[in-house]
């Protein structure tokens, strides 16, 4: 009834009903009224209600996602749009056609060409990508300017064949690793009918420290006891084998009854470390635990050091190869905090120059917006900034008496020029 006469106010409020009934919130609860807050452009109170959402541990999918994107972009919320477009690589990694248009939508919008940061920390981005996981750092949008975008495949070799980018193999943050190792550490406590494995979850983290000391320790060699004892085990080579892993502390054997799976499998996790195995991972325990554990580059799109993003588009393609994906740079992106100074001394200048022919033999474009107020011209602006498009030049004024001018100003000089101006306030 409320999505009926466009209430979203009233839906919202049934939700929030829910708990004094005995009833918890589900994902269609909230449709109603995230699809009335995201079609009326309320930004604020589609928000309140993904906030919502999560406090009740309800995540929204896709559609909910899409939405929430859609009002922002709409509303030109930069920060909004970043927000979504990670919970998009969370949780949806792989993006429906129609919301890589809605993305694709955003970054060829004149609103993201104008967010991000001009000087950042290049050490502070690559620490935070490597404590995620490898795949994105978080810490907002880099560099300014027009973004370029194309419709790209990724090689086997994890290679943008447009950009020529290098994909993380491996996108698993720290958090997702822990929550992995505990699932797998309570499904495994509760279909296994002895406790060794709640025993192997010590000697496993033991054994794990042990492999990271420089002593060329042997690595950890989970056996299931079948296969270390019997006539085969009798034979001299593979009984002194057996004995110089067992000397070595290197071997554990999983008791009979017991699914030696969730033994290497839980090392390997909780020691974030290397495993070697035949098994191919098609067992009823893998589907247990969902194929959201095992995430690769080509499942998940990333967010590189430079603010470039790589997004992957839901394909029904068998070969990898032949995904596309939504590569999406800007040529100034990777500005440093030098390289950023420097443009900086070379763009302010004492006063305005004459127009003039480029050496490329294309004519510079300038701009000298007049100053609002009391009509007197003489009073120029003091400091100019000169920026280059495509070989042409604008200038413009960094001061202005009436601010509320500036806009309509940058957008004359931008249509003059055929360029975008990047500035500072």
């Amino acid at each position: 009834m409320a999505m009926a006469i466009g209430d979203g106010d009233m839906a919202f409020d049934m939700v929030k009903q829910m708990k004094e009934y005995g009833m918890n919130p589900r994902l269609r609860s909230y449709g109603p009224a995230l699809a009335i807050f995201c079609s009326n452009g309320d930004v604020e109170k589609a928000f309140m209600v993904e906030k919502h959402m999560l406090e009740h541990g309800v995540y929204p999918e896709e559609p909910e996602l899409e939405a929430l994107l859609k009002v922002s972009i709409e509303a030109g919320k930069s920060d909004k749009v970043y927000y979504v477009l990670h919970k998009l690589r969370i949780s949806v990694r792989q993006v429906s056609p129609a919301t890589a248009n809605l993305i694709e939508r955003w970054f060829k919008s004149k609103v993201a060409s104008r967010v991000g940061k001009r000087k950042w920390d290049q050490e502070l981005i690559i620490r935070a990508m490597e404590n995620g996981g490898g795949g994105w750092h978080g810490k907002g949008w880099l560099g300014k300017g027009k973004w370029t975008i194309h419709h790209s495949p990724v090689g086997s070799d994890g290679l943008c064949k447009s950009c020529g980018a290098k994909l993380v193999t491996i996108d698993l943050d720290p958090m997702e690793t822990e929550n992995f190792a505990k699932s797998v550490a309570a499904i495994a406590a509760q279909r296994e009918k002895k406790s060794s494995f709640q025993k192997f979850q010590v000697n496993a983290v033991v054994n794990g420290i042990r492999q990271m000391l420089p002593s060329r320790k042997w690595p950890l060699i989970v056996l299931h006891n079948r296969r270390i004892t019997g006539e085969k085990m009798d034979e001299p080579f593979n009984k002194a084998l057996i004995e110089k892993w067992r000397n070595a502390d290197a071997l554990y054997a999983t008791p009979t009854g017991s699914n030696d799976d969730w033994y290497w499998l839980y090392a390997a996790i909780k020691c974030r470390c290397l495993m070697v195995t035949n098994d191919e991972m098609r067992d009823h325990l893998f589907q247990l635990l969902g194929t959201d554990f095992f995430p690769k580059w080509k499942e998940r799109h990333q967010e590189s050091e430079k603010g470039h993003w790589h997004i992957p588009i839901v394909s029904e393609l068998e070969n990898e190869d032949e995904r596309i994906w939504l590569c999406c740079t800007r040529a100034n992106s990777c500005l440093t905090e030098q390289d950023n100074s420097d443009v900086e001394k070379e763009s302010h200048l004492s006063a305005p120059k004459k127009s003039k022919r480029s050496t490329s033999g294309r004519p510079k474009y300038q701009v000298e917006p007049q100053l609002a107020g009391d009509g007197n011209h003489d009073h120029r602006p003091t400091h100019l900034q000169e920026l280059s498009s495509n070989g042409k030049t604008v200038v413009v004024s960094s001061l202005s008496k009436n601010h509320g001018s500036v806009l309509s100003e940058l957008e004359a000089a931008e249509n003059l020029g055929a360029c975008l101006i990047d500035f500072q306030i």
